[in-house]
């Protein structure tokens, strides 16, 4: 009898519950558009304005315009890290362009170690000068930002070794989510700023280095045994490329 007068009351509680979870959802976080299909414009629509309230300060703090002219995003490998460089220079002015820290976040998840990706299914992160060449808002990792690997680099060393181009691999993403293998996870919050940065800057005006390890903190990490003879020369090149980017 005790235990059949507690269920209408449970019931009220589960209820309540559930509302009050719905509720917090509505006011704290932004809702996506409807599962299936969703274009860029309606992620720009739903998410941009909560991503632009909360990006905007730190920008201007950062003494850089919002939306930036520019930016640079560099992934460490090692330490599993994303900076978020930004200037208010176009692409277009003369180097030496001048890039300002941002912010940093946290990469969940990205598997392999140092070195550069060879092929498909060798779990490994690629490492050097990339670009985002395009916005999925239907991943099934929420959001993704797709990098260009492989890139002209990556094709030249694959013919130079007798490597196959169609054994590289692909699908390179910057990605929601907590797990990953060849990608970066970056978790859903932070690919939701990401999404709407790079939608808001242009995919034309976004560089992307992805870096085995912070060479600015004079770490030199094990490389796997035998690497490639170009790797040497591709760190190095990273490794300059870096110290335009102080925090």
């Amino acid at each position: 009898m005790k235990i059949r007068s507690l269920l209408p009351r449970l019931s009220v509680v589960v209820i309540l519950t559930g509302l009050g979870v719905w509720c917090y959802r509505q006011l704290v976080r932004p809702s996506l558009p409807p599962s299936g299909p969703r274009t860029v414009a309606q992620i720009m629509k739903s998410l941009g304005p909560a991503v632009d309230s909360k990006l905007a300060p730190v920008f201007q703090r950062a003494g850089v315009s919002y939306p930036p002219k520019q930016i640079t995003l560099i992934a460490f490998k090692a330490e599993k890290r994303l900076e978020i460089f930004a200037s208010n220079e176009s692409a277009a002015a003369k180097p030496p362009h001048s890039f300002r820290f941002i912010f940093s976040r946290p990469i969940l998840a990205a598997s392999g170690g140092a070195g550069p990706k060879l092929r498909e299914g060798d779990r490994q992160v690629p490492e050097g000068f990339y670009r985002i060449e395009l916005l999925n808002p239907n991943s099934r990792f929420h959001l993704s930002l797709r990098v260009n690997y492989p890139n002209d680099d990556d094709i030249r060393h694959a013919m130079e070794e007798d490597r196959s181009i169609a054994s590289l691999g692909g699908d390179i993403m910057i990605h929601g989510g907590a797990a990953s293998v060849g990608c970066l996870a970056m978790g859903d919050p932070a690919v939701e700023e990401l999404f709407i940065l790079a939608a808001r800057t242009g995919l034309d005006n976004i560089s992307l280095l992805i870096v085995p390890w912070d060479f600015r903190a004079g770490k030199t990490p094990e490389l796997p045994p035998d690497p490639p003879p170009w790797t040497t020369d591709r760190h190095e090149a990273l490794r300059q490329a870096l110290e335009g980017f102080s925090l």
